[in-house]
């Protein structure tokens, strides 16, 4: 019998571990039991909308093993001791799962490696969350890649492997697994945010309409919130309800009926693909860059530590209006559109001079998509303190950012509804407004917290007072 472990890979077609363990209970006449395990070590970082997320998506993979005869095995606790424990009880002689690499991940299998090792157990880990391993592509010399534009030269050039198919029925085991568990059995509380649905079924529907469309404008509309033009697949990668390599296959033949305008769009598409990739291999190497910056300044970074403004930025309340609205889209969502992030992360470490740890937290708790790899890489990048990231001295200006990439407003009026009956010019010029303008404008919502100008050029001290410059 073979134990294949779900982990970040919540989904049965395009998965490299179950078809390896259902190749191999083929060929032996056995089967295949799937695992999944509540680990406490992984939901002590998790929050609301996470878990919620990480259930939904359970419940469709449940499903789809009750619909081919099998079924789902639900466990609580340590994996190294957990799976080893039902080895024996379904005399499983090989234990199988897909890698993540992180380092809590990496810890954990090595344990797990040496439990089932003590027992007697085979087991095998498959490359599968990320098209090509770390280490394997690298500069000249050897060295993992620090600059993107030089990762993905390669990246783009490497051959992608098709997907996998999903298990035939008659290699799944006749299994009965309890029912999972509510939010509230594991210690969360039912999320306010509105969770988008969820499993493979629901992944490939938004990958669908993506590539029928918003694949094809995705270079020119993709920093736009309102235009739709973003696929919406982050939690899906991230909890592996659709595999890789179909979401890549899925764009290679939209390129292949794309027009010469816009080959360039699907290709703009695929690089986020593999800036995904680049911010794992970044994690996997450097792996104290979840708590550390990953660039070194010869002084340190004077972060100002103010709560009041800190818990403005979390609440939406900054009287920055495309800020308010990424932060209560938030709030409303767990998520935020990719721009926007980009946008809040930059108020938060350049504006308020706040260490982006703070954002990293916050986003952790509040996001569904949540990706170690990808919302550190994000993040420093945002704070000038990570590989490839923004240089110090490039401040995104929230009216601006507000004014290009929402011009009529919809976004901040969607989310900020104390200015729906404002004029999108009034918005934009919000932050140079005097008191007696905005007081009479009807508009329940604060003046700006902090000025802009003023703060870009505390910005700039803070930076160059850590690079040493006088």
């Amino acid at each position: 019998m073979q134990i294949h472990w779900h982990r970040r890979d919540l989904r049965a077609a395009d998965n490299r571990a179950l078809a390896a363990a259902a190749d191999a209970a083929s060929d032996d006449g056995s089967g295949v039991v799937p695992v999944f395990v509540f680990d406490d070590a992984v939901l002590e970082h998790a929050g609301d909308a996470r878990v919620r997320y990480l259930l939904d998506a359970l419940a469709a993979l449940r499903a789809w093993y009750r619909e081919h005869g099998s079924d789902l095995v639900v466990a609580y606790g340590d994996p190294a001791s957990v799976l080893p424990e039902l080895a024996a009880e379904y005399s499983a002689d090989r234990v199988v799962w897909n890698k993540d690499y992180s380092g809590l991940a990496r810890e954990r299998d090595a344990k797990l490696r040496r439990a089932l090792n003590e027992r007697g157990v085979t087991r095998e880990s498959f490359h599968d969350a990320i098209f090509h391993e770390p280490g394997s592509i690298t500069t000249n010399a050897g060295e993992p890649y620090s600059v993107y534009s030089y990762f993905w030269k390669k990246w783009r050039n490497r051959e992608k492997p098709a997907p996998y198919d999903a298990p035939d029925a008659d290699v799944l085991a006749d299994v009965v697994g309890d029912e999972l568990p509510t939010i509230a059995d594991l210690g969360f509380e039912e999320p306010v945010a509105e969770i988008q649905p969820t499993g493979t079924a629901a992944a490939r529907d938004r990958l669908d309409r993506f590539c029928d469309d918003g694949i094809y404008r995705y270079e020119e509309d993709r920093d736009y919130p309102t235009r739709d033009a973003v696929s919406r697949l982050s939690a899906d990668l991230k909890y592996g309800t659709i595999g890789i390599r179909e979401v890549y296959e899925a764009t290679a033949e939209s390129r292949a009926q794309a027009s010469d305008e816009q080959v360039d769009s699907v290709e703009e598409f695929q690089s986020q693909l593999a800036w995904r990739e680049f911010y794992t291999h970044v994690l996997f190497f450097n792996p104290s860059v979840v708590t550390e910056n990953f660039r070194e300044y010869e002084h340190g970074i004077e972060w100002r530590d103010d709560p009041e403004e800190l818990q403005a930025w979390k609440d939406g309340e900054t009287g920055y209006p495309i800020v308010d609205a990424g932060m209560r889209q938030l709030r409303a969502e767990a998520y935020i559109h990719n721009r926007v992030r980009m946008i809040v992360a930059s108020f938060l470490t350049k504006d308020l001079l706040i260490d982006w740890r703070a954002g990293y937290a916050h986003f952790r708790e509040y996001l569904a998509d949540h990706d170690t790899a990808n919302d550190n890489g994000g993040w420093q990048w945002a704070a000038s303190t990570g590989t490839d990231a923004q240089p110090y001295f490039r401040i995104f200006n929230p009216m601006t950012q507000g004014e290009r990439y929402d011009p009529d407003a919809e976004y901040i009026k969607q989310y900020v509804p104390e200015l729906r009956d404002v004029d999108p010019s009034m918005i934009h010029e919000w932050h140079e407004l005097s008191p007696t303008q905005r007081a009479g404008i009807d508009a329940d919502y604060p003046e700006p917290i902090v000025d802009h100008s003023e703060r870009r050029e505390a910005a700039l001290a803070m930076f160059e007072a850590a690079r040493g410059e006088d």
